[in-house]
């Protein structure tokens, strides 16, 4: 029974799931957005969030959260110092999907997935 289990599953193992948000997180902050699927940026969005918000604390611990959970840890530092003029008055909404079209191989839905 999985009633209100609102995890996207992707079609993988938990490990092999969390390291993919984990990498996709990394990039879309690194170079500002991606293309993927519809469902993948779906998924990634809350985590990008997590780490916005994280950056607009900019405590000691919050720093250390987001080291834990990236790939890069430059790209912390560099999160860290930018982020505040950038979203500082924003309360969230720091993505942008925008839908494109379908993939030619499988017909999966792509979208492309950016920082605003």
């Amino acid at each position: 029974m999985r009633h209100r289990c609102r995890v996207p599953q992707l079609g993988r193992p938990a490990d092999q799931r969390k390291a993919l948000l984990r990498s996709l997180t990394t990039e879309l902050i690194r170079h500002g957005q991606i293309t993927t699927t519809k469902a993948r940026a779906k998924a990634v969005r809350s985590k990008v969030d997590q780490m916005i918000t994280l950056a607009k604390d900019g405590s000691l611990a919050a720093r250390r959260q987001a080291m834990s959970y990236l790939y890069d840890k430059q790209l912390v530092h560099s999160l860290f110092a930018d982020v505040k003029e950038r979203y500082g008055d924003r309360n969230g909404g720091y993505t942008r999907i925008v839908r494109t079209k379908r993939r030619r191989g499988d017909n999966a839905e792509i979208a492309i997935i950016e920082l605003n």
